[in-house]
């Protein structure tokens, strides 16, 4: 999905992705340590990685590849019909609480933010994480709501579409249930 987004996010700022060489050989988890020790100019790193070799003097955070490819449900929640008609209650509770973690990021300074996560992110520092959530809320990075819109959804398939990894369009109704209440 990194490179699908990346590739995508080229795409839509006129960029020939013919003209570039991607090297796909080196594993997402080794990203970081190929780049600095040489291999590419460029590297597409999550963060706290890219926050990280910005902070040791390795390179920049350049842009958003997410701001750039535009918005998909990147990370979400899936189960089968059976275990979402036995477990909705359960699921409401579970979307609510996301929820609740989005409008506090959204209603609160990205200090205040790395002060309550700061406990899942030992390996970082107060600060360092508060840029990160800087950038974040500038990049517009959280959603308003914890529901997969169609648009987003039918971006995903457009990008996965291009990459020849799905054939056809799949109709949004019958693969997404939000799922909440207020």
């Amino acid at each position: 999905m990194p490179s699908l987004n990346f590739i995508n996010a080229l795409k839509n700022n006129n960029i020939d992705v013919n003209k570039i060489k991607i090297n796909y050989s080196v594993e997402f988890a080794a990203l970081s340590g190929s780049f600095i020790s040489g291999v590419g100019d460029y590297v597409n790193l999550f963060e706290p990685n890219a926050t990280a070799l910005e902070k040791e003097g390795y390179g920049y955070v350049v842009e958003s590849i997410g701001k750039l490819s535009g918005e998909v449900p990147y990370t979400a929640f899936y189960c089968r019909n059976s275990y979402l008609e036995k477990n909705k209650d359960l699921l409401i509770k579970f979307t609510n609480a996301i929820n609740k973690g989005l409008e506090y990021v959204k209603n609160n300074s990205a200090e205040k933010v790395a002060e309550v996560i700061l406990p899942q992110f030992p390996e970082i520092s107060k600060n360092s994480l508060t840029s990160i959530i800087d950038r974040y809320k500038k990049y517009d990075s959280w959603l308003e709501n914890p529901f997969i819109t169609k648009e987003s959804f039918e971006n995903l398939e457009k990008i996965m579409i291009d990459a020849n990894l799905l054939d056809n369009y799949v109709e949004y109704n019958k693969l997404i249930h939000n799922l909440y209440e207020k």
